[in-house]
This record gives C-alpha cells, sequence and structure tokens, in this order.
C-alpha cells in the first residue's frame, strides 16, 4: 500500500506547482458555474492539488487561486443570471436540472437572503443553481460577494489544508509505519464523510427554509428583510 500511494503522490508532486495551482483553480471555477458545477469534480481536484503542497507558502497559495476560482465560478453563474436566467432555465441543460430545484433555490434566497448565499456553497446542486438565482433576482453584487467570499474562503482552506496535512502526515510516516498508506486514506475518508454529513445536517437544519409548508403552500415563503442583507 505504502509504496504504491508514495508512487501516486510523487506523480502528483512532479507536476509543475503552477499547473497544479492553475488546474485546480480552473476546476473549481467550473464546478461552482452554473450547470456545470453538477458534472466537474472540482472538490476532487483540490484535494488531489492539496496533497501535493511542499509548503505552506505553496499551500496557501493554492488555497488563494482556489477561492479566486470559486469567485469566478460564482461570478460567471451570477451575471449569467442577471443578463440570461430564463433563457437558460428554459433551455435543454436547464429543465435537465428540474423545475423543482429552479423554484426550490428561489424560495430559499427568498426565505433567508444573504445567509442562504453563504450556505449554499455547502448544499448539493444550490451551489451551483444559487448564484444564477441571485443574478436573476436583482440582488447586488456586492452584496453577493459580501456574503459568497467567507463561504468560499473557509471551503478552500479547508480541503486544501486537510490534504496537505494527511500527505505531510504521511511522508514522515511512510518508512517508519507499514500501514501509513491505510490511516492516510482513512484521513481523506473519513474528512470527506464528515463533509457528506455536514452538509446533510445544514440541509436538515435549512429544510424549512428550502421546502414548501405541509400543505404545500408558499404561505410561509414571505420576502424577509434578509435580501437586503
Amino acid at each position: 500500500m505504502n509504496e504504491i500511494l508514495t508512487w501516486l503522490l510523487d506523480t502528483v508532486q512532479s507536476v509543475d506547482p503552477a499547473i497544479r495551482t492553475i488546474v485546480a483553480g480552473i476546476a473549481i471555477m467550473l464546478e461552482t458555474s452554473v450547470l456545470i458545477g453538477l458534472v466537474v469534480p472540482g472538490d476532487t481536484i483540490v484535494i488531489v492539488a492539496g496533497t501535493a503542497v511542499a509548503s505552506v507558502g505553496e499551500g496557501i497559495l493554492l488555497g488563494v487561486v482556489v477561492v479566486v476560482g470559486a469567485l469566478a465560478g460564482e461570478t460567471i453563474g451570477f451575471f449569467l443570471g442577471r443578463w440570461l436566467g430564463p433563457a437558460i432555465r428554459r433551455s435543454r441543460l436547464g429543465r435537465r436540472i428540474g423545475e423543482e430545484n429552479w423554484v426550490r433555490s428561489e424560495r430559499y434566497l427568498r426565505r433567508r437572503g444573504g445567509p442562504a448565499i453563504f450556505l449554499s456553497r455547502f448544499l448539493p446542486v444550490l451551489h451551483s443553481l444559487v448564484p444564477l438565482t441571485v443574478g436573476m433576482s436583482g440582488y447586488p453584487y456586492r452584496r453577493f460577494l459580501a456574503w459568497t467570499v467567507p463561504a468560499c474562503t473557509i471551503w478552500a482552506f479547508l480541503y486544501v489544508g486537510v490534504a496537505a496535512a494527511a500527505a505531510g502526515t504521511y511522508r514522515e510516516l511512510a518508512d517508519r509505519i507499514h500501514f501509513a498508506g491505510y490511516l492516510f486514506v482513512g484521513v481523506i475518508l473519513v474528512f470527506l464523510v464528515l463533509v457528506f454529513v455536514s452538509k446533510k445536517i445544514i440541509e436538515r437544519v435549512e429544510r424549512k427554509h428550502l421546502d414548501t409548508g405541509d400543505d404545500g403552500s408558499e404561505a410561509s415563503a414571505t420576502p424577509r428583510e434578509g435580501m437586503e442583507d
């Protein structure tokens, strides 16, 4: 196990750091872009790039580039929503998302305002749809950035930090512990499970804002002051 994992990590690390960083930034830009994010494995690419981090400075640079990439993707979604939102929603790709998801995204933004922008970064499907929905709603771009920058920063440095720490620890232990590779895989799997569980918890806590009332009505979905946050 150690031999295989060492070979894989060395292969990733052998790629020029600038290329690794740029690829991670582009991947997360696509992952956060409207609709494209549903098929691009940006999370995985960031983790792989994070395992090759060789210094604190390199890790910070990777984190910053990933944040910029995420913000670029969300900005693309925002302005596509502002200019072409209804057309995208009516398109074949938009229909594949499902009208229910579009309505859910609109409902969530209407009920929660700014916090919906922040929390959607950690929710499946909505992390791609909310920027588009925000753009369609007329929400100011500066306020959109004020909510999404912290979310993107937390997300990026969490992924990069865990991947870099796990890989660095593995390299220190690989020559002394024959099952170090299993520890590395275990740490990454535990992290991914925790991320999955956290998303489910957020989704459950926010469900009352995401879904209609028990009677299927929108009575409780009156616009909130949060839309002005």
